[in-house]
């Protein structure tokens, strides 16, 4: 079985709750950014022995939040040595607004996922977007390099779509599985 983290800053806690159903796919560990940027004591640790890593962050103005930026350019250490080369990637973002501009983050993930020599993984899935679809149906905001979500900027952690969860949870799962494939 591939070793899978998730590493992911949550600025509401709507993030985390996908961060957990993403690593409920992928039977991974989680590794919180916290409201500063940094990681927890053995999250650098955790990342270098994982398979794979899945990137998660809100989208605040079309990208990710600083605290993830933080973590990113904090990660050129591990750039430098090439320590995530060939590693499996994939990446998760949720917004208040239905696009939100999450593309532009997806992008940046796998941008940042790309630089450091990884692999990265499609979501997977077709679009729920017949005219019988609804928010709870896998896929249900059309994606394909990645989850996105959505959370009303009013709604409680609670109230997160199962179709958004849903998809984080077969998302995790896929990449574990693809993990699992080349480093198993």
């Amino acid at each position: 079985m591939a070793k899978i983290a998730v590493v992911f800053h949550s600025g509401y806690g709507h993030t985390q709750r996908l961060a957990q159903a993403v690593a409920e796919g992928a039977n991974a560990q989680l590794v919180a950014i916290d409201a500063d940027g940094n990681l927890p004591e053995g999250g650098w640790e955790t990342l270098q022995a994982a398979d794979g890593i899945l990137f998660g962050t809100p989208t605040y103005m079309g990208g990710p939040s600083w605290q993830f930026k933080k973590f990113a350019d904090a990660s050129s250490k591990a750039w430098f040595g090439r320590s995530w080369q060939d590693k499996v990637f994939g990446g998760f973002t949720n917004s208040a607004s239905l696009n939100g501009d999450k593309q532009g983050t997806l992008a940046y993930l796998h941008t940042l996922a790309s630089q450091h020599g990884g692999i990265w993984v499609s979501l997977g899935l077709m679009p729920s977007n017949a005219k019988a679809a609804t928010r709870n149906d896998l896929n249900n905001l059309g994606g394909s390099v990645g989850v996105l979500a959505q959370s009303p900027s009013d709604a409680s952690v609670q109230e997160m779509l199962q179709g958004d969860l849903d998809t984080g949870r077969s998302y995790g799962a896929r990449v574990a599985e693809i993990a699992r494939r080349l480093h198993g």
